[in-house]
């Protein structure tokens, strides 16, 4: 809901740093994104996680569909943890 009243917002009140940083280095090898990017750009990249193709002609990512990105970014963000206190 906040990405339809403001979705020029910052992406830090939705998002931790870590979930940032790891759609950061998810997207990177898709291409170049400017380096301040807003909510909405961040939003669109957890529903990529899951499907959603983001063409120019495609409806914005409905309540299923960024659930199912929401889902797989926490399954990410899980196994970073535990690689982190694992290796090191």
């Amino acid at each position: 809901m906040l990405n339809r009243a403001a979705p020029d917002a910052s992406p830090r009140l939705v998002l931790t740093d870590v979930e940032i940083t790891l759609i950061d280095r998810l997207a990177a090898s898709r291409k170049n994104e400017p380096p301040d990017r807003t909510h909405s750009d961040y939003l669109t990249q957890i529903t990529r996680l899951r499907g959603y193709l983001a063409r120019a002609h495609d409806p914005p990512p409905g309540n299923i569909v960024i659930w199912r990105g929401w889902s797989r970014l926490i399954e990410i963000k899980i196994g970073a943890n535990v690689s982190l206190t694992i290796c090191g």
